[in-house]
């Protein structure tokens, strides 16, 4: 287990059982599907919800919106990426201090869209997070110079710009939430990955 990327599937696993159970709980209660986009079950299961979090000091909010989605495609295309992005970093960083670049890109990225976002709008997703993780991975290249890295950092540096230029024409994202993870995620890689440059092989 010292060697798996078991903090990654252990989030995987949080968002799907969180998934599930909205889901059930709906079912449950109205004999129909579709509870992870009735916007009073995200806001049950903790969505963020901003005069919840500035009214309500629920501010365990800025946490568990990491691991609520809304809908199954938004939480099919979020567990696929965390699958194949989180596990390397893991890896290179180990547990604990992935773990942290993971939750306080979150974190990061759900406080900018607290202050910046509609503040009547129910929002929740991992993206916030694994926004954090491209950033990481870009924010590589300042920490190794191994010409893998070097490529790959640059792969995700032209992700991120496709993606912010996205996020302008689709008022559906949630482009602070997303802008706060990239912030946070590469400040933090900056200070967590400072050891691990002579890792890569």
């Amino acid at each position: 287990m010292k060697n798996k990327p078991w903090v990654s599937y252990a989030f995987l696993a949080i968002q799907i059982v969180i998934y599930l159970a909205m889901t059930l709980y709906y079912f449950v209660h109205t004999g129909q599907l579709g509870g992870s986009e009735n916007s009073q079950i995200l806001y049950l299961f903790g969505a963020e919800y901003a005069p919840a979090i500035l009214q309500g000091h629920e501010y365990w909010r800025l946490i568990t919106p990491i691991f609520v989605h809304i809908g199954f495609v938004h939480l099919l295309f979020n567990s696929v990426t965390l699958y194949y992005v989180a596990p390397p970093l893991e890896q290179w960083l180990g547990h604990f201090r992935f773990a942290v670049l993971y939750l306080v890109s979150g974190i990061c990225g759900n406080l900018m869209s607290l202050v910046f976002g509609n503040p009547q709008v129910i929002s929740a997703g991992a993206s916030t997070s694994l926004f954090g993780l491209f950033a990481a991975y870009f924010a590589l290249k300042f920490i190794s110079q191994h010409p893998y890295i070097q490529a790959l950092a640059r792969q995700y540096a032209t992700f991120i710009v496709v993606n912010i230029i996205f996020n302008l024409f689709d008022s559906r994202l949630d482009i602070w939430g997303h802008l706060g993870g990239l912030i946070g995620g590469f400040i933090l890689m900056l200070l967590l990955g400072r050891k691990i440059k002579n890792n890569f092989v």
